[in-house]
């Protein structure tokens, strides 16, 4: 998020030289600089004792390609917390592990991804009302059904790589 307006006063910001940030919005009245803002969110590889990863469908995303579980962290949640809620939310599995991979910035999406392999035990998917689908995919099957380059594929990628 990029202000334009005081989040606390209302008054329009100015941008003012800040150290060696450069030139940052700032607020004359309250005497506050105001960066940017970005979501913290999580994505992560699902992975099994099978050599398999959970790929997902959201066709608000994409209706051709699959991505990997990913979303925004709440309140008060560590990225590890939100890994295993998310999981379980999206796809019903109950998390093992946790390792963090990488962060990938989305600037599209005002976003910071945190990078994460979650590893499972293998078990039916139950899918929640936002996924349309999804499948256990063999890790040599698994980069050729998402978009290469993106964010899912570099961390499935790292993830079969690191293996």
């Amino acid at each position: 998020m990029k202000f334009t307006f005081c989040p606390h006063c209302g008054a329009k910001l100015v941008l003012r030289e800040i150290g060696d940030e450069g030139l940052i919005p700032y607020c004359q009245h309250c005497s506050v600089p105001l960066w940017d803002i970005v979501t913290p969110s999580i994505i992560t590889a699902v992975v099994n004792e099978c050599r398999e990863v959970a790929l997902i469908r959201q066709d608000y995303v994409n209706t051709t390609n699959s991505i990997c579980i990913a979303g925004i962290m709440q309140l008060g949640e560590s990225a590890e917390e939100a890994v295993v809620r998310e999981v379980k939310e999206e796809i019903g599995q109950d998390v093992e592990q946790v390792r963090y991979i990488r962060s990938w910035p989305y600037p599209s999406k005002e976003m910071l991804m945190l990078g994460f392999q979650s590893t499972v035990h293998k078990k039916e998917l139950r899918l929640s009302g936002e996924v349309n689908a999804a499948e256990w995919v063999p890790y040599d099957e698994a980069l050729s059904r998402m978009r290469e380059g993106s964010i899912a594929w570099q961390l499935v990628k790292t993830v079969i790589e690191g293996s």
